[in-house]
């Protein structure tokens, strides 16, 4: 389903940008003196797009208003649900483990979160551990944010994160990987005076 949405947003921005490319290029091109074409909108670059019969046509009628109103709205409406689900990342609510016996269970992806980030903090050095569950229920992925102190090395912390926490994740979920994206930030301290 990700995938899918992934690609209908792809789509969408390419041809929202084609056209606006398309339409404001060649009102620039016609603005600028260019000839129009005979298809055009426009004559020239005195011309409006719009007449003042065209624009005050349909005003009387009891119908044009309410109509551009919904169509409005339902643009709004669409234009901000397309917002929603391009800037919301989405959590995992759920693993999907394989136990062996060609059932199954499920482990829930908060819990599974919550260790990771327990784990995570009791690696020396880190401050503070913040673990989110994304991909899919049989291939999961997590992105882990480390505040670490000023005293520890950066690549011995990631190091004890990923031989300690992701590994027991892994075993613990009986899955094949656990691919994670690890941002390290360090606590922000007063520099020390050295003598």
């Amino acid at each position: 389903m990700r995938a899918v949405l992934r690609t209908v947003d792809r789509v969408l921005l390419g041809l929202v940008g084609l056209i606006l490319l398309a339409l404001g290029g060649s009102v620039l091109a016609i603005g600028l003196g260019a000839p129009a074409p005979s298809w055009w909108l426009h004559d020239g670059p005195d011309d409006v797009l719009l007449s003042t019969a065209d624009r005050t046509r349909w005003r009387d009628a009891g119908w044009w208003w309410p109509v551009v109103i919904a169509a409005l709205a339902v643009l709004l409406l669409l234009a901000l649900w397309w917002l929603v689900a391009v800037v919301r990342r989405r959590r995992l609510s759920e693993v999907l483990v394989d136990t062996g016996d060609g059932e199954g269970a499920v482990l829930r992806g908060r819990a599974l979160e919550t260790v990771l980030a327990q784990e995570a903090d009791r690696v020396d050095g880190v401050e503070r551990a913040k673990v989110r569950l994304t991909g899919r229920r049989a291939a999961p992925e997590t992105r882990v944010r480390l505040l670490l102190a000023p005293h520890v090395d950066p690549g011995t912390a990631l190091e004890d994160l990923t031989t300690r926490a992701l590994t027991h994740a892994r075993a613990s979920a009986n899955l094949e990987t656990l691919p994670a994206e690890v941002h390290l930030r360090g606590v922000k301290h007063r520099a020390e005076r050295v003598s």
